[in-house]
């Protein structure tokens, strides 16, 4: 096997585990239901770890989701002993750093794993320590996450003050404690109004144990809610945020919508995602060019049970940041619509007469945000990518990229088009740029030297170092 080769297995196998660490959740997609997806996404981490461990690492300073940010920081600290001690530290540091960024929830979620899977050499406790030291305000963990700061407490040996042990380990044996909300939390067991001062997970446990009727306890709780829980209970009457919620997040939101109620604030939604997609563009804004998008409708971006409308969801969010980041932009739909605010998946997916639309309109770049299951009709979309690239612009004057929102676990990848136009997955509109600059290696005419160069350069700016 010669080394260019060699190189272009390795750029694929790189960028097919990228796709996949961006897309799949593990969960149930249309086409494929979880344990297909959970057991293709462990082949291809285990493939990865061992054969491109440096690489793997690296992974966790691009936009994967934190699902797989997961594993990889699982499976980095169970085969610690597989590597030197530089590489080991240079792993610790996009680990913390990881960590940082993670949900808290889920950083409890892999502390409790390592310790189910019996990991707990030095590296590891001096992980958790360090992560558990950075906490901004550590009493509300020891509170909100109890059960997971006890198991993580006794797993990495933490030193705790007298109060913080006595909390987690004896907490009835107190009279009081110094620390409010653990005073709260211990009035809370017999003092309806002390619920209140609780962050509302915990709070909703003790609401039930005192009986407080559902309505009353939201009521009442809503100013100790987030964002994010004030979204999810929006249909008990808690009214959505929308000013910061992040773009994709809010193309989810307002695509749960009624249309009727849709169409009723259709200012106020559709200005909150142009606001959003503006935030994300930044300085980018307008700088793009002409730009066209086929953007996928259809009804398989119902998605599933589980991930209900998201590529929609992308695909929606997608719409408008391109429409910020484009000089001229011509959104184009699957399904042939026009009111991208009233969406809704529905109809098959013809790609290929979209693209063909597309093309006419002379743009320097043509987005496609689709699944990729071209099939009105079947295989027309990879026809007409293969004829204008070998035919009509064999010089690349447009820049095709086909960003695709799921998975496909029979492939280890997500679906592609054609075999001349690169593809990425995505998983929030939010990463759309980058994942566009990298889905480049995949056209096959950058080789594995320049791909690391790129890695490189991206864990460096993650880590703070200069370039």
């Amino acid at each position: 096997m010669s080394d260019t080769f060699a190189d272009l297995v390795a750029c694929e196998d790189v960028l097919m585990f990228v796709n996949a660490a961006v897309t799949s959740t593990g969960q149930r997609e249309f086409h494929h239901d979880a344990g297909e997806q959970r057991l293709s996404l462990d082949f291809l981490h285990e493939y990865m770890l061992e054969n491109y461990r440096e690489v793997y690492g690296a992974a966790l300073a691009l936009d994967v989701n934190d699902h797989n940010a997961a594993i990889i920081i699982r499976n980095l600290l169970v085969r610690a002993g597989d590597v030197g001690v530089e590489e080991r530290r240079r792993e610790g540091l996009l680990i913390a750093r990881r960590l940082e960024l993670m949900p808290q929830q889920r950083v409890y979620r892999v502390f409790r794993e390592l310790r189910r899977l019996g990991v707990n050499n030095r590296r590891t406790r001096a992980i958790i320590r360090d992560w558990m030291a950075g906490r901004r305000d550590p009493a509300f963990d020891f509170v909100k996450y109890r059960g997971a700061v006890k198991d993580v407490a006794r797993h990495a040996h933490l030193r705790l003050g007298e109060e913080q042990h006595a909390f987690l380990f004896a907490p009835h044996e107190m009279k009081s404690f110094r620390t409010p909300i653990f005073e709260k939390w211990r009035r809370a067991h017999y003092e309806q109004a002390a619920i209140y001062e609780l962050p509302y997970t915990v709070a909703e446990g003790f609401a039930a144990k005192h009986g407080i009727p559902r309505e009353v306890f939201l009521e009442r709780i809503e100013h100790r809610m987030t964002r994010l829980e004030r979204l999810r209970m929006q249909g008990s009457g808690v009214r959505a945020e929308l000013g910061e919620m992040p773009l994709t997040r809010l193309a989810s939101y307002v695509l749960s919508l009624p249309l009727d109620e849709r169409a009723e604030r259709r200012a106020e939604l559709s200005g909150a995602l142009r606001t959003a997609a503006r935030r994300v563009a930044g300085a980018a804004r307008g700088s793009w060019g002409r730009v066209a998008a086929v953007l996928d409708d259809s009804y398989s971006s119902l998605g599933s049970g589980v991930k209900r409308r998201r590529p929609l969801a992308v695909a929606l969010a997608s719409h408008y940041l391109l429409e910020a980041l484009a000089k001229e932009y011509t959104p184009l739909w699957t399904s042939g619509r026009t009111d991208e605010l009233l969406l809704y998946p529905s109809g098959p997916t013809p790609l290929g007469l979209r693209i063909i639309d597309a093309l006419d309109t002379a743009p320097e770049r043509l987005l496609i945000v689709s699944d990729g299951w071209d099939n009105a009709p079947p295989g027309l979309a990879a026809d007409v990518l293969r004829i204008w690239r070998t035919r009509l612009d064999p010089g690349r004057r447009v820049l095709i990229v086909h960003l695709n929102p799921v998975y496909d676990a029979d492939d280890f990848d997500v679906r592609r088009l054609a075999p001349g136009v690169p593809t990425a997955g995505i998983r929030d509109a939010e990463n759309l740029a980058t994942l566009v600059e990298l889905a480049r290696f995949a056209e096959g005419r950058v080789g594995l030297g320049r791909l690391r160069d790129h890695l490189d350069g991206r864990v460096a700016r993650f880590l703070g170092e200069s370039v």
